[in-house]
C-alpha cells in the first residue's frame, strides 16, 4: 500500500465519518508515516516540523476574526444586511428571487475580485458573510450553494486569469516549474492551456446553482441571533470609521503582503476611534479569535500532514506505479496523472504547493508519452488544481466554512467539501482529460 494513498484515504474516510478534521489529519499522517517506513519518531518529527507552515495562516485567521467582530460592532455589515432585508420585506414572495440572485451575484463577484482586482484571497469571508447569514436564512438560501459559489470564485480566477494570484500560480509556479523540468514553454499561452479545465469549473457552478441547490433550505433563525446581533445600532460616523479601517487593512495587506499586520491595523483603528471601547478590547479580541480557532487548527494540522507525505518520498513511487499501467497510452496516462494530482492535492490542500512536486515527476512522463508543451502545461496545471476544491484542508473550502458555520448550522465536510468535490473536482477531471487529448 502506497503511503500517500493510505494517508489520504484514512483522512477522507474519518472526515466523512464526522470525525473532526484535525483528528483525521493527525491519524492520517501517522498511518501514512508508518506505511511509508518513517516509524513513529520519524513521522512525529516530520509532522512537528511541518506545523509551523500553517502558523502564519492560523494567526491571520485569528486576527481576521477579531477584525470581523469589530466590523460587526460598527454596524457596517449589518447596514448592508438591513438594506437587503428591507428589499426582501418590500417585495412579494415571487420577487424575493431577484434579491436572492443579487446576493449570490455579490458573493461571486467579491470572491472573484479577491483573486485579482483586490488580491486578499479569503480575508473577505469572515468580514462579509456572517452578517449576511440572517438574510440568507430569511431567503432560505441553501448554504451549500453559497459555499460552491465562493469556492468557484476562489479557485477559477487563479487557474485561468494570469492576474493577481493567477499570475503567481500560472506564470511564477506552473510555467516556471514546467520549464525547469526541461520543456520549452516560451510559445505557450497559459490561458489557452487552462481554458477547457476552467470551463469544467464553470459547468460545475451552473449545475450547483440551477440544479443541485436551487431549492430552499430551512435554518434556525434563533441560532443565528445568538451569535450575530441582528439588531445593532450604527450611525454615519461608525460606518465611516469602519470603511476607513477596512480600506487601511486591505492597503496594508497589499503593501506588506501580510494579512496579520493588515487585520491588526484595522482593529487598532476601531480601538483608537472609540467604536470599540478600550476596556472591551480584550473580550472582543478573544471572541473573534475563538470564532476562527477551528480553521486555524485545521490549517496547522494540514501543514504537518503535508510534511509527512513529502517526507515519505512516495509521491514519486505513486507516479511510477501509475506509469506501469500506462503502456504508452496517452489517454490512460493523462487520466492517471490527473487522478494522482487529485489524490496528492487533497492531502496537501494547496495547488500552489502541489505543482512543484508534480511538475518534476509528470513533465518527463508527458514528454515520453508524446504530449506537446501546451498539453503538458494543461495536465500539470489541472493536476495541481484538482483537489483544491474538495480537500478538507484547503483554504478554498475552509474559508467558506468559516463564514457559513458561525452559528453551527453548516458542516465543513458534508456542506462544503462534499458539494465542492462533486461539482468541481469531477468536472475538472473530465474537462482536464479532454483538454489533454485535444490540445
Amino acid at each position: 500500500m502506497n503511503s500517500v494513498i493510505a494517508a489520504v484515504g484514512i483522512m477522507l474516510v474519518l472526515s466523512l465519518s464526522r470525525v473532526h478534521v484535525v483528528i483525521a489529519l493527525i491519524i492520517g499522517a501517522l498511518v501514512g508515516g508508518l506505511v511509508g517506513g518513517l516509524g513513529i519518531e520519524g513521522t512525529l518529527k516530520a509532522f512537528n516540523g511541518g506545523l509551523g507552515g500553517g502558523a502564519t495562516v492560523a494567526l491571520s485567521y485569528a486576527l481576521l476574526g477579531a477584525f470581523a467582530v469589530a466590523i460587526a460592532k460598527s454596524g457596517l455589515a449589518h447596514a448592508l444586511a438591513d438594506k437587503i432585508l428591507s428589499m426582501v420585506d418590500r417585495r412579494h414572495a415571487a420577487q424575493t428571487g431577484q434579491v436572492k440572485w443579487l446576493l449570490i451575484g455579490l458573493l461571486l463577484a467579491v470572491a472573484i475580485a479577491s483573486q485579482n482586482l483586490l488580491p486578499i484571497h479569503i480575508a473577505f469571508i469572515p468580514l462579509l458573510v456572517p452578517p449576511l447569514l440572517y438574510v440568507l436564512t430569511r431567503l432560505q438560501i441553501d448554504r451549500r450553494l453559497v459555499a460552491c459559489v465562493m469556492t468557484f470564485g476562489l479557485i477559477t480566477p487563479y487557474m485561468f486569469l494570469p492576474v493577481g494570484f493567477g499570475n503567481i500560480f500560472l506564470n511564477e509556479i506552473l510555467l516556471a516549474n514546467v520549464s525547469k523540468s526541461g520543456v520549452d514553454v516560451s510559445a505557450v499561452n497559459v490561458t489557452h492551456a487552462m481554458a477547457i479545465p476552467a470551463a469544467g469549473m464553470l459547468f460545475g457552478l451552473l449545475v450547483a446553482v440551477f440544479i443541485s441547490y436551487r431549492g430552499k433550505r430551512v435554518y434556525d433563525l434563533e441560532k443565528i441571533e445568538q451569535v450575530e446581533q441582528v439588531a445593532i445600532s450604527y450611525n454615519p460616523l461608525t460606518l465611516l470609521v469602519a470603511l476607513c479601517a477596512i480600506a487601511s487593512a486591505f492597503i496594508i495587506q497589499l503593501w506588506l503582503d501580510s494579512m496579520i499586520i493588515g487585520a491588526l491595523a484595522g482593529f487598532l483603528i476601531f480601538s483608537l476611534s472609540g467604536i470599540v471601547r478600550w476596556r472591551e478590547t480584550d473580550d472582543l479580541f478573544t471572541e473573534g479569535m475563538k470564532m476562527m480557532a477551528m480553521i486555524g487548527f485545521i490549517m496547522i494540522a494540514a501543514s504537518g500532514f503535508a510534511e509527512v507525505m513529502k517526507a515519505t518520498g512516495e509521491v514519486r513511487t505513486l507516479v511510477e506505479a501509475s506509469a506501469a499501467w500506462i503502456d504508452h497510452s496517452k489517454g490512460i496516462g493523462a487520466l492517471l496523472m490527473l487522478l494522482v494530482g487529485l489524490l496528492v492535492t487533497m492531502g496537501i490542500g494547496s495547488s500552489f504547493s502541489t505543482v512543484p512536486i508534480l511538475a518534476a515527476i509528470f513533465v518527463p512522463l508527458c514528454v515520453q508519452l508524446g504530449f506537446d508543451p501546451l498539453a503538458i502545461v494543461c495536465i500539470v496545471g489541472t493536476a495541481g488544481a484538482l483537489g483544491d476544491a474538495g480537500s478538507p484542508a484547503s483554504d478554498s473550502t475552509l474559508g467558506p466554512t468559516s463564514g457559513l458555520n458561525v452559528d453551527g448550522q453548516h458542516h465543513h465536510i458534508w456542506d462544503t467539501v462534499v458539494p465542492t468535490f462533486l461539482h468541481y473536482n469531477l468536472p475538472l477531471l473530465g474537462f482536464g482529460w479532454v483538454a489533454a487529448m485535444v490540445l
